[in-house]
């Protein structure tokens, strides 16, 4: 962020130390971030998204995050936590579920190109176009020929994305085979959460380096220095939703927006109006009183 009285931000100059190859930190397992701690810096975080936003719709600006990652890795829970409190008619999640027979018969990029950012906007995509590189070559879902094309003509279309004006993020969110399976095994008995677990989660298990070496193999084709790829270090949720939106906001030399402050009049007496009676309207049973009273014997 550049700050109005020209103090120094944390755009993408001021931040180039952080877009280093190699890991994020020292590499050693890191101890699980304190609760207090995240919640107050998510917080602050948050806040600075708002004003973030608030830039992009004044300025017209599109933004794009993609966030990639293996099943389970925490891709949808950070997306939560970016959109929160942004304002949902400016910035909207995009989750695709599998092309349809018709899709199929599409240029592969085609079905996304109509949720791209339009002015004004920020996109997030919870899984996008790599999902060729991954999951399709991995399951076979596409030829070696498709796959191969796809590498190649990833990174062309991505640059002409960026020129012309998009802003894009790429993340991808890395954790161990231990941490996905422990996360698998969590849902098997979570009623609130079974429905993430599918066949694929089984797939994940037993092609675990299958999916490694199409990682590898999409990062040395489509890693390029207009369109890098981040890596979020995920094995600790917190640590990994702190470090992506600090990150997010870090590389966007936005400006804070100042609005004119909203005042509210005093209200009018009524002079003309009398409400019908309750007994007119349906109205929804107070279940909430019934908390805490224990139930007749």
């Amino acid at each position: 962020m550049v700050h109005d009285d020209g103090s120094p931000g944390k755009g993408r100059d001021a931040h180039k130390a952080g877009h280093k190859k190699g890991p994020g930190g020292s590499g050693r397992k890191r101890a699980r971030l304190d609760a207090g701690l995240y919640e107050s810096e998510l917080l602050r975080l948050q806040a600075e998204l708002v004003a973030l936003q608030e830039w992009v719709r004044s300025t017209g600006a599109r933004v794009l995050v993609i966030f990639e990652g293996r099943d389970a890795a925490g891709k949808g829970s950070a997306i939560k936590r970016v959109t929160e409190y942004l304002n949902p008619r400016f910035a909207r999640i995009v989750a695709l579920p599998a092309p349809t027979e018709r899709q199929r018969g599409e240029w592969y990029f085609q079905r996304y190109i109509q949720h791209l950012p339009a002015a004004g906007e920020i996109v997030l995509m919870d899984r996008s176009w790599y999902n060729r590189a991954g999951v399709e070559h991995v399951m076979g879902f596409c030829t070696p020929a498709e796959h191969k094309r796809f590498l190649a003509q990833c990174p062309v279309f991505e640059r002409l994305l960026i020129q012309d004006g998009i802003l894009m993020f790429k993340y991808w969110f890395s954790i161990s085979h231990a941490e996905q399976e422990r996360r698998f095994r969590s849902r098997l008995d979570d009623p609130m959460r079974q429905w993430k677990l599918s066949p694929m989660d089984r797939e994940a298990i037993l092609r675990w380096e299958d999916y490694s070496r199409a990682k590898d193999e999409m990062f040395v084709q489509t890693d390029t220095a207009e369109s890098p790829w981040f890596v979020v270090e995920a094995e600790d949720k917190r640590r990994a939703r702190i470090n992506l939106i600090a990150h997010l906001l870090s590389s966007i030399d936005y400006t804070e927006v100042r609005t004119d402050p909203v005042t509210l009049p005093e209200r009018p007496r009524a002079v003309n109006y009398t409400r019908p009676p309750r007994e007119l309207f349906r109205y929804v049973p107070d279940h909430a009183a019934s908390l805490g009273v224990p139930p007749d014997d």
